[in-house]
């Protein structure tokens, strides 16, 4: 198999393990060797299961959570820009984002935990007097924490843990509270 690539997963779930990508006329024999020779302790699973795992992680999908206009300050990924970056700048959009350290973002990514059906992509978020504060990027149901859980974007100010909000599921508003993430906590290998 040439080309054959390997990434930690622990970007993608949170969980240890790595993603193997190969060729596409690879893919189908590669899955059913290590099938076969996992002796069942290996199982096949879906897009569902890895983003509920990512979800519980508190991990960005692109696309999703983040976008181009997102910057590391409002998505929480400031661990991301190193200390001489912070203190050079000269990077693509440093103006920006060294504002935002400085000063603090607008709005800021955050995790919640919600009653009722789990909430969506583009799901509104209100404060208790019913203003629209912000918007979710992701969530579902935790199988872990038996519980709705999600992360989205609220206006600062409204991003500190235990607030309470309304999230607006097909028209109906359902209580919330802004809580700490990741909701469920990491236990991957970090080498030192």
């Amino acid at each position: 198999m040439n080309n054959t690539s390997f990434i930690e997963t622990f970007r993608y779930t949170g969980e240890d393990g790595f993603e193997i990508s190969v060729p596409s006329e690879h893919g189908v024999d590669l899955a059913k060797a290590i099938l076969e020779k996992s002796e069942g302790k290996v199982r096949l699973t879906g897009l569902g299961a890895r983003d509920s795992l990512r979800l519980e992680a508190g991990l960005c999908l692109y696309g999703n959570d983040m976008e181009q206009h997102t910057t590391p300050v409002e998505a929480g990924l400031t661990w991301a820009i190193g200390k001489r970056r912070r203190a050079e700048g000269g990077f693509l959009g440093a103006a920006v984002i060294l504002k935002q350290l400085e000063e603090g973002p607008s709005i800021r990514r955050v995790g919640f935990i919600s009653s009722g059906p789990p909430p969506r992509s583009h799901s509104e978020i209100q404060d208790e007097g019913g203003k629209n504060i912000g918007e979710i990027t992701s969530g579902g149901f935790s199988p872990c924490l038996k519980k709705n859980i999600a992360m989205g974007y609220v206006k600062s100010g409204l991003h500190k843990a235990g607030t309470k909000v309304k999230i607006i599921i097909r028209g109906k508003a359902n209580e919330g509270v802004v809580t700490k993430m990741p909701f469920v906590p990491t236990k991957y290998y970090k080498p030192s």
